[in-house]
């Protein structure tokens, strides 16, 4: 099995043991996994893209209230209860979980190679007696004089 198609099937299909794994590890790492898009990864599509902070990417739903003199951030516009369509924001915390569920993934992938090669060897089939050529057909003999 490859490992990008065992990595969707892993997305896809999880069980119960490989949640509560990932909402361990996940509650462990989100912090660090937050700080590697927001401070690492994020900066870097956001420059290719063309703009610098790719988590005020929206597009403005309601006009701001004309009293209304702060900055067109989101963080500003969303404070002042204007609505909002902040996919920028959706896009990192999309990211975010890309990134947590990949290091999920290398870790169960880690953990079952590790159960796998502890796993005990099959068992042995029982061994079979052969019997003897003379006595099969003794037997043959045997049953033929019955008839």
């Amino acid at each position: 099995m490859g490992f990008l198609s065992e990595f969707r099937e892993f997305a896809v299909k999880g069980n119960v043991v490989d949640l509560a794994v990932g909402v361990i590890i996940g509650g462990a790492f989100g912090k660090i996994v937050d700080s590697i898009v927001k401070d690492l990864i994020m900066p870097v599509v956001g420059r290719l893209i063309g703009g610098l902070d790719f988590s005020n990417y929206f597009i403005l739903l309601a006009n701001p209230p004309p009293e209304y003199k702060g900055a067109m951030t989101y963080e500003a516009l969303s404070k002042a209860g204007v609505p909002l369509f902040a996919y920028g924001s959706f896009l990192t915390v999309l990211v975010n979980f890309i990134i947590l569920a990949f290091i999920i993934f290398l870790m169960i992938r880690q953990i079952n190679r590790l159960k796998r090669s502890e796993a005990p060897a099959a068992p042995v089939a029982p061994v079979v007696a052969v019997t003897p050529e003379d006595i099969v057909l003794l037997r043959e003999i045997r049953d033929s004089l019955k008839r």
